[in-house]
């Protein structure tokens, strides 16, 4: 029991740490959610999970010694979540200078959004791998129950804090900059730390 107990509290605080910065993707996707009507609630949920089960079979797969993508190049995926960001803010200046109302959202769907958290946890690879080669099959099935209880707390974490009024009404008036320049943000951020760069320059 308390082997078990302890492989839940590793798993937890392996799953906080690995994913605070998710908190802020989260709470822009429910922000643009209650904003603009996109993404769908069912698609940020879904999409969480789907990236956040991409990382982990990967991790799996890389902890049997198959290594698909090497380390020092999962920083290209920040590319995805800049490149929405791009297309977001250029579809602002677009429909600005034509007058609309334009809608803050960038991951208008299920495949960007799932997409935006494989991205954002890239790095996440590098410290769940170790983790699943060091342990047990019964270990490695506690920690991804634990991870499928921990991103529903996330989802949830994130559309209470992207359920205030004041927030949301920034997000309404200016949400058209906001997201995009957010999502720029992110992608440079994963891109830049991942080191990536000094192997193509």
């Amino acid at each position: 029991m308390d082997g078990t107990l302890g492989t839940i509290a590793t798993a937890a605080g392996i799953f906080a740490g690995t994913n605070v910065d998710d908190i802020i993707v989260l709470t822009v996707l429910f922000l643009s959610n209650r904003a603009g009507g996109r993404p769908k609630v069912w698609q940020i949920w879904v999409g969480q999970y789907l990236g956040i089960a991409a990382l982990v079979v990967l991790s799996i797969i890389a902890a049997l010694g198959l290594t698909i993508v090497p380390d020092d190049w999962v920083g290209l995926l920040g590319l995805l979540p800049f490149a929405l960001g791009v297309r977001g803010l250029i579809n602002a200046i677009r429909v600005h200078s034509s007058g609309e109302d334009s809608s803050p959202a960038v991951a208008g769907g299920l495949v960007s959004v799932a997409g935006i958290t494989l991205a954002n946890g890239a790095d996440n690879v590098s410290v769940y791998t170790p983790v699943f080669r060091t342990i047990g099959a019964v270990a490695t099935t506690v920690t991804i129950v634990v991870f499928v209880v921990g991103v529903a707390i996330w989802c949830l974490a994130g559309s209470w804090l992207g359920s205030h009024k004041k927030v949301i009404g920034i997000i309404e008036r200016h949400g058209q900059w906001i997201v995009p320049a957010v999502f720029m943000l992110i992608g440079a951020i994963i891109v830049i730390e991942s080191g990536v760069l000094g192997k193509i320059f």
